[in-house]
């Protein structure tokens, strides 16, 4: 949707080209001949185009040299065939092969895609970054199309969104700040790469995951200047990230979490959240204080960098490339002091609707549900529900009375309607003193 996307799909694919040897993959012969016999020691007879598969390696000019190698060593060797040429061989490990795989072991338990290096990962989130992704009014309007909101707050949502950095959503419950924040990430539309893993002296961090990222059709081959062009296998095309947490954010979250057993790292969730959208819900309710998170996150909103540390107390460097939103009901100057609000760039206020505005949300939510909305009805509504009852409008009133409503009608076996006596019941239900 963004009138300007941090390059182009093909452009990006041109950047993680399909490797055509071991020096291209950046990893060593010896890493992934172990990777190999990690694999063939706990799945015996699978053929190559299986071990191809598992770790997402090219056969020819990498998988092939791999095995090639591994066969001379006499690690494993060739039980049988399962479909023609090489890639139906199958392989069985030998004696000394389960050796040198049980040693592989004991170092990490990592079975699953090839990894990166960590230093291609970092250029690839800055080669995707949001500092070059721009919306604009039409875009902004259309990702909030479901949403009835003011003109003022649609035009301060845009430049919030453009600038890739932060923005603080405050005011009172149930108005719409957790809807609002769910929304920008269809202005920022489009697609990004992200590694199932990364490697950085010998330790592997899991990048990709089912749960966070959201896979996106794959680009397949594209015809180039050269010939035929395939991405490399390593990279996972995604829709943008879009992770949203609560009160089960932790300050163990925010860092690698290291796997005793497998001996691997899972990375955190703002790393997995790079190139896209992190939005923190009900800020200021979590188990983790609110100044302990700011203060964690002091340098990485200055500097767009993070720094992570391994379980040998080596620190690593990756970037901090994501819009941050937090989302709160609670007054922001009782969480924060001054100088961290004039690190987050922009602020805004989700505010009760007026009069007209709830109007046209009750519009819109009567109209989905096929009931229509009489002027005497909302008159009696207004009056006697709020205005009498000295009741505040929020936003999300029209959609939860009509459920309400819905629900009654449906046990009196009635029609729902916005009559005086289901508002009332709605009413006396929905807003009951507890």
């Amino acid at each position: 949707m963004a009138t300007q996307q941090p390059g182009n799909d093909y452009s990006l694919e041109k950047s993680i080209p399909e490797p055509q040897s071991i020096e291209e993959t950046e990893l060593s012969m010896g890493y992934l001949a172990d990777l190999v016999l990690k694999l063939v020691y706990y799945k015996s007879d699978a053929t190559s185009a299986e071990i191809g598969e598992a770790l997402t390696l090219p056969f020819v000019g990498v998988l092939d040299k791999v095995l090639e190698f591994v066969k001379h060593e006499e690690l494993v060797e060739i039980s049988g065939s399962r479909g023609l040429g090489e890639r139906g061989y199958q392989w069985t490990i030998t004696g000394r092969g389960s050796e040198r795989a049980v040693q592989a072991l004991d170092r990490d338990h990592y079975l699953g895609p090839a990894p990166v290096p960590l230093i291609r990962y970092n250029e690839m989130v800055r080669r995707q970054s949001l500092g070059d992704l721009k919306v604009g009014p039409s875009e902004v309007c259309q990702a909030l199309s479901h949403l009835v909101l003011t003109g003022d707050m649609v035009n301060r949502l845009g430049p919030a969104v453009n600038s890739g950095r932060s923005l603080f959503l405050y005011g009172p419950p149930g108005n719409g700040k957790t809807v609002i924040a769910k929304s920008i990430i269809r202005m920022m539309g489009g697609c990004v790469y992200v590694p199932h893993a990364v490697i950085i002296d010998g330790q592997i961090i899991r990048v990709f995951d089912e749960v966070n990222h959201k896979r996106a059709a794959a680009p397949g081959r594209r015809e180039g200047g050269t010939g035929v062009l395939r991405t490399d296998p390593r990279w996972v095309k995604i829709h943008r990230p879009e992770i949203i947490v609560g009160g089960e954010l932790t300050m163990p979250s925010l860092g690698l979490t290291y796997d005793p057993i497998a001996k691997t790292y899972e990375a955190p969730l703002q790393m997995k959240a790079n190139n896209g959208l992190f939005v923190i819900d009900d800020f200021g309710r979590q188990a983790l204080r609110p100044q302990d998170l700011l203060n964690r996150w002091i340098v990485p909103l200055e500097l767009r960098l993070d720094y992570l540390s391994l379980q040998t107390g080596k620190k690593i460097e990756v970037p901090f490339d994501e819009l941050i939103v937090f989302s709160t009901n609670l007054d922001p100057r009782d969480l924060v002091d001054d100088a961290f609000l004039r690190r987050i760039r922009h602020k805004i206020k989700v505010d009760f609707p007026d009069e007209k505005i709830f109007y046209q949300i009750l519009q819109r939510e009567c109209a989905a549900r096929n009931m229509e909305l009489p002027v005497d009805a909302f008159v009696y509504l207004m009056q006697k529900h709020y205005i009498a009852a000295n009741r505040p409008l929020r936003s999300c009133h029209p959609r939860d009375l009509l459920e309400q409503i819905h629900d009654i009608a449906t046990y009196l076996s009635v029609k729902p309607a916005l009559t005086k006596q289901l508002i009332d019941a709605a009413c006396d239900s929905y807003f009951a003193e507890i």
